[in-house]
């Protein structure tokens, strides 16, 4: 069986799989928060495969779940541990204002979107990212974008640089200067499957590089800023004419990056020496 996507293509060969089945990663499952509505299907006892993804593919968040309280107003301290490098298909920490409370809500979210009109949850898989330019007009997003947004938290992004003349590419760790957390602007859904399993996922929203991405990638996670936190998690708020402006490139000066190691390139491997600088002459 293969799952033809946009940018790659994952081959499954010795097993016939429900992607429920396939989306966690064993290493990582201990340190997540449980959530039956994610654990519903049989975890197999047999190594998962790895899966690649373009841009925005990696980020991490390794800031104490009381600064993550902190940074987002929320009123509860959040389960959420430490995390180096977090991949799609994995569960990730996100922040949400319903419509009929007053406090900000953490939710514990699929990455990879899945509409509620989607007739399975596959979709997901090639949905971890959305073009700011066109996320109001795309069917997959457009509802979500008006009606579920969220600030997914993180502290920093991975992205790779081809390196001339080899086939090799160098990953590089991007973050604010300050080091701190930020919010990913994000979009969240409901879907329902046909058994009646529930599935919470969200995507992250990219735009054009700033000048600290483009020498590595044309594009680049939307970062808000913490004065826009309010307007973009306003669920009154629908219209594209006041969202639009808050999806632009984060300045220039208040971002850093350094090639970190090729750790990194493995979804299972999420440990600190993942985001250490690479020394030079370590390559």
């Amino acid at each position: 069986m293969k799952f033809h996507l946009p940018t790659y293509s994952l081959p499954i060969t010795n097993h016939q799989l429900p992607l429920t089945n396939i989306i966690f990663n064993l290493q990582l499952l201990p340190h997540l928060p449980h959530h039956s509505t994610y654990l519903s299907s049989p975890i197999p006892d047999y190594p998962l495969p790895i899966i690649s993804f373009p841009m925005c593919g990696r980020y991490s968040q390794t800031h104490s779940a009381s600064a993550i309280a902190r940074a987002f107003q929320l009123s509860v301290v959040p389960d959420a541990p430490p995390r180096y490098n977090i991949a799609p298909t994995q569960l990730v920490g996100a922040v949400l204002q319903p419509r009929d409370q007053a406090a900000r809500q953490f939710r514990v979210l699929r990455w990879g979107l899945v509409p509620s009109w989607a007739k399975d949850a596959a979709i997901g898989n090639r949905l971890i990212n959305a073009r700011a330019e066109t996320v109001s007009e795309k069917r997959s997003f457009r509802s979500a974008f008006r009606y579920r947004r969220c600030l997914i938290v993180a502290d920093g992004f991975y992205e790779w640089q081809r390196q001339a003349g080899t086939k090799q590419k160098q990953p590089y760790y991007f973050q604010l200067e300050n080091h701190s957390l930020f919010g990913f602007a994000g979009l969240w859904e409901h879907w329902e499957s046909p058994a009646g399993e529930l599935l919470e996922t969200c995507t992250i929203l990219t735009t054009e590089a700033n000048e600290v991405l483009r020498p590595i990638h044309d594009r680049m996670p939307v970062i808000l800023h913490p004065d826009d936190y309010d307007t973009w998690l306003d669920p009154t708020l629908n219209t594209s004419a006041k969202l639009q402006p808050l999806l632009r490139p984060y300045p220039v000066d208040e971002m850093q990056a350094y090639p970190v190691s090729p750790l990194v390139n493995k979804a299972d491997c999420d440990r600190p020496d993942c985001i250490e600088p690479l020394e030079v002459n370590s390559k």
